[in-house]
């Protein structure tokens, strides 16, 4: 007996079941989120395979994402060993912990909150909306400095996007300044806001219109 080749509809749906189930091998996954962007209808039967198979999630506990960035930096930049220190008599050991204690003391008293540095400005070019992207430290901070959020049943997401690779979200931006433990984009990345459904985009990818846009360093 032969099979009888899939309708669209249908070539579509197994698709997206097979995106939901992580199946697809990278450029098959990659052709399938930049599709995700320009068709709605397409996006929509992803959204119907994760309400329908997120009840396979029932059995697994919420873990937090792992803070792998000091890991990777340490793989990277390895701390050279110190060459071994010889042996101090007690009391100069002792002064030097004294020391110490006081320069601690010190950089507690004098040492004020973290500044603010400036990353990007994302505006409309009427400037009647604009969201103020500062650095502090390994945190930003994103503070609506025009405009008002979005309406009800709505809300506005920040994007990170990498040359050459997916957005990846950061959060989202409601009432008050939202702070994001990432460090600052390098020059060159883009940062964006778009518009999605009261609790984000669905998908992991913008739904909605991307109403701003920035070139971090531009």
């Amino acid at each position: 007996m032969t099979d009888l080749p899939l309708s669209v509809n249908d070539a579509d749906d197994m698709l997206a079941a097979e995106y939901v189930l992580g199946v697809l091998d990278l450029p098959e996954r990659a052709a399938v989120e930049a599709r995700l962007k320009r068709d709605p209808d397409f996006a929509a039967r992803v959204v119907a395979w994760e309400t329908r198979l997120e009840g396979l999630n029932d059995g697994y506990a919420e873990a937090p994402a792992p803070d792998l960035l000091p890991r990777i930096e340490a793989r990277l930049f390895p701390t050279p060993s110190p060459p071994p220190a010889r042996s101090l008599p007690l009391l100069r050991w002792l002064s030097g912990m004294a020391f110490g204690a006081v320069l601690v003391i010190l950089t507690l008293a004098t040492l004020g909150p973290p500044s603010m540095l400036p990353v990007v400005v994302l505006a409309t070019a009427d400037n009647r909306l604009a969201y103020e992207v500062a650095s502090m430290g390994d945190s930003l901070r994103i503070t609506r400095i025009a405009g008002v959020p979005a309406v009800a049943g709505q809300v506005h997401e920040l994007w990170v996007i990498a040359p050459d690779a997916a957005p990846v979200s950061l959060g989202l931006l409601e009432e008050d300044p939202l702070i994001v433990g990432y460090p600052t984009p390098p020059a060159g990345w883009v940062m964006a806001v778009s518009i999605e459904p009261e609790g984000g985009s669905p998908t992991g990818l913008p739904t909605g219109p991307v109403i701003l846009t920035a070139l971090v360093g531009g």
